[in-house]
C-alpha cells in the first residue's frame, strides 16, 4: 500500500470517476472524488480548497472529468488546476494541455496545423460564408465548439432550400457566434477510439452506429465493439495524441472514402469503451502509470 495521496478530480457518482477512485483508494487506501463545482481558490495564500482540503498538498491529481458539459467555465476550472501544479502537485493531464482540447477549435487549429487529416471545415461568423460552405461541402454537421457527445450538433445538406438553410444557421449562430461548420463524410457505420497512456498505445475499440442515427455516440444507440486497426491509422493517431502531451487519451477517427480522418483528441479519454470494446481496464492501468511517476 503506497502512501502517496491522489485524488480523483471528476463527477460524483458517474461510472467512470468512480471506478478510477476505486483503483485509487485500492492501490493507496487514500480516496478523494473532486467536484470543482465546489472547489474554492484562494490567490492570497495559493490554496486550492476542497471539502477542507488544500489540493495544493497532494501528490497527485487525476482528472477524469472537469465538468459534466462544456463551457468557457470548464476552462476557468482548469486555470484553478494551474495553482496545484505550481505547488508541485503532479496533474494527469497537464493542465495546459487539456486547455486546448476543450474549445474544438483550439483542438482542431492544433491537429490542422500539424498536419493530421481532418474532415473539410468552415469556421466562420459570416451566414454567407458558411451557405458557401454547405454548396462546398455537400452535407455539413454544425459542432458547437463547448460540446461533447454530438451535443447541440445539426445537420445540414446542400438539398435545403437557401431560406430554411439560412434560419438554421441564424438560430446556431444565436448560441454558437462561431460556427464550426464540418463536412458530413459518408462513413461504414462506425468509428474508432484509439487508446493511448502516457504517449503509448494501448489499443481500439469501435463505437458501431444504431439504425438511422447519423452518430455513433452511445447516447444515440451505439454500441462499442473491439477493433483492429492498421499500422497506419495507428501512426495517425499516435502523432495526432503526441500533440498535447497527455497522459491518457483516446483518438477518435474515422476511416473514410477519403482515407482516415482523425475528428478529436479527448482530454480525458474514455473508459467504458475501453472496457466494453476491448476489456481494457484503463481506470487500473492508469493508477498504476500515474504511481510508477509519481515515485
Amino acid at each position: 500500500m503506497s502512501d502517496i495521496r491522489i485524488g480523483v478530480v471528476g463527477i460524483p457518482g458517474k461510472w467512470s470517476t468512480e471506478v478510477l477512485a476505486d483503483a485509487v483508494e485500492q492501490k493507496t487506501g487514500y480516496r478523494l472524488v473532486i467536484d470543482m463545482a465546489g472547489a474554492s481558490l484562494d490567490l492570497g495564500s495559493k490554496r486550492l480548497l476542497y471539502n477542507g482540503v488544500d489540493l495544493c498538498r497532494l501528490d497527485g491529481l487525476l482528472v477524469k472529468k472537469i465538468s459534466a458539459e462544456y463551457s468557457p467555465d470548464t476552462l476557468d476550472r482548469l486555470e484553478m488546476l494551474r495553482v496545484a501544479e505550481a505547488a508541485g502537485v503532479r496533474v494527469f493531464s497537464p493542465a495546459t494541455s487539456m486547455l486546448r482540447l476543450i474549445d474544438r477549435l483550439a483542438c482542431t487549429v492544433t491537429l490542422v496545423n500539424g498536419d493530421i487529416p481532418m474532415p473539410a471545415t468552415c469556421i466562420t461568423q459570416d451566414i454567407d460564408a458558411a451557405l458557401a460552405a454547405i454548396a462546398e461541402f455537400d452535407e455539413v454537421v454544425l459542432k458547437p465548439l463547448y460540446s461533447t457527445k454530438a451535443r447541440g450538433m445539426r445537420v445540414i445538406d446542400s438539398g435545403m432550400d437557401e431560406q430554411t438553410a439560412r434560419e438554421v444557421l441564424e438560430s446556431f449562430r444565436n448560441d454558437n457566434p462561431v460556427m464550426y461548420i464540418q463536412q458530413k463524410l459518408a462513413l461504414p457505420g462506425r468509428d474508432l477510439g484509439m487508446v493511448f497512456l502516457g504517449g503509448n498505445y494501448l489499443g481500439s475499440y469501435a463505437r458501431v452506429g444504431h439504425g438511422e442515427a447519423w452518430n455513433t455516440t452511445i447516447h444515440s444507440g451505439g454500441r462499442y465493439e473491439g477493433a483492429s486497426p492498421s499500422q497506419q491509422i495507428i501512426d495517425m493517431a499516435t502523432r495526432a495524441q503526441a500533440l498535447f502531451d497527455l497522459d491518457f487519451t483516446t483518438v477518435d477517427v474515422a476511416e473514410s472514402e477519403q482515407g482516415p480522418v482523425v475528428f478529436e483528441v479527448s482530454a480525458f479519454g474514455g473508459f467504458r469503451g475501453a472496457s466494453e470494446g476491448i476489456g481494457l481496464d484503463a481506470a487500473e492501468s492508469y493508477v498504476a502509470y500515474a504511481l510508477e511517476t509519481l515515485s
